[in-house]
C-alpha cells in the first residue's frame, strides 16, 4: 500500500518552512539585504552540512540500504558546486580558511547519528535540503547576484543544478521515489518528525548568520552616517 510520503512531507512541514522564510536572515535575503562576507559563511556552512549528507548517503548506498539508496540522486549533490563557490569567496586555500559555525557542527552531527541509529530518517533531511535548493534555487540565485554584483556563475554555482534539465519531471519523479519507499506509516511519522527537525537546524544557522548580518549592517550605517556627518561639517565650513 502507497504512504504517499510526498504528500506527507510537504503537508507535514508547511508550519515549519513558513517559520524558516519568516526568518530575519531570510527575510532579509528576499529583499535583497545580502552581506558577502555573512554570505559566504552560509555557504561554508552549507558545504559541512552537505559533505555529512553526501557521505552518508553514498555508504548507506553501498551497503545496500533499501530506504536510503533510492534517494541516492548523484544529479541532486551540492559539494562539487559548494567547492567552486568556496575557492570563488575565500581564495584557492579556501580548506584551511573555512570553520562551521556552531549551528552549522550539530546539524552535521544530527544528520551523522540519524544515519547510524536511524537511516530511513536521512530521507527527511534529504528532502528538505535539496527539494528546497531545487524549488526556489533560481531566485535566490537571482538575489544573490543582483545583491553582491556578481556575474551570472561566480560565487552562484550553489544553485546550479546543470544534470537536471526539466526541474519539474525530476521533482515529479522524486515524489514517486518517495511514494514507493518500502517503509510503513509509523516510519513515515518518524521521517516527516525529522523533516521538521532538518528544517529547525537550518533556522539555528540562519539565526547565527542573522547576527552577522545586523552586524554588518550597522557596520555599513554606522560609515554612511559618519561620512555624512563629515560632508556636513565640510559644507557648513565652506558657507
Amino acid at each position: 500500500m502507497s504512504i504517499a510520503l510526498s504528500r506527507q512531507l510537504r503537508e507535514g512541514t508547511k508550519k515549519a518552512h513558513t517559520m524558516a522564510e519568516n526568518s530575519g536572515f531570510v527575510s532579509c535575503f528576499l529583499k535583497g539585504v545580502v552581506d558577502k562576507s555573512t554570505y559566504r559563511t552560509l555557504v561554508a556552512d552549507l558545504y559541512f552540512v552537505y559533505s555529512a549528507m553526501e557521505d552518508e548517503i553514498e555508504r548507506l548506498s553501498d551497503e545496500g540500504h533499501p530506504v536510503v539508496e533510492k534517494i541516492r540522486y548523484p544529479e541532486l549533490n551540492r559539494r562539487k558546486t559548494l567547492e567552486q563557490d568556496l575557492c570563488f569567496y575565500f581564495g584557492a586555500n579556501w580548506r584551511e580558511e573555512v570553520r562551521a559555525t556552531s549551528a552549522a557542527i550539530a546539524y552535521v552531527d544530527r544528520i551523522h547519528r540519524v544515519a547510524i541509529d536511524l537511516p530511513e530518517l536521512l530521507v527527511g533531511h534529504h528532502y528538505t535540503r535539496y527539494i528546497g535548493d531545487l524549488s526556489g534555487g533560481q531566485i535566490l540565485k537571482s538575489i544573490a547576484q543582483k545583491a553582491m554584483n556578481l556575474d551570472e556563475h561566480e560565487g552562484l554555482r550553489f544553485y546550479e543544478f546543470e544534470s537536471i534539465p526539466d526541474e519539474k519531471l525530476f521533482k515529479k519523479k522524486y515524489s514517486e521515489t518517495l511514494d514507493s519507499l518500502p517503509i510503513d506509516q509509523s516510519l513515515a511519522d518518524l521521517i516527516v518528525q525529522e523533516a521538521n527537525e532538518a528544517f529547525k537546524c537550518n533556522m539555528d544557522m540562519f539565526q547565527e548568520l542573522e547576527g552577522n548580518l545586523i552586524a554588518a549592517i550597522g557596520k555599513l550605517l554606522f560609515g554612511f552616517l559618519t561620512l555624512r556627518k563629515r560632508k556636513g561639517s565640510t559644507e557648513d565650513a565652506s558657507i
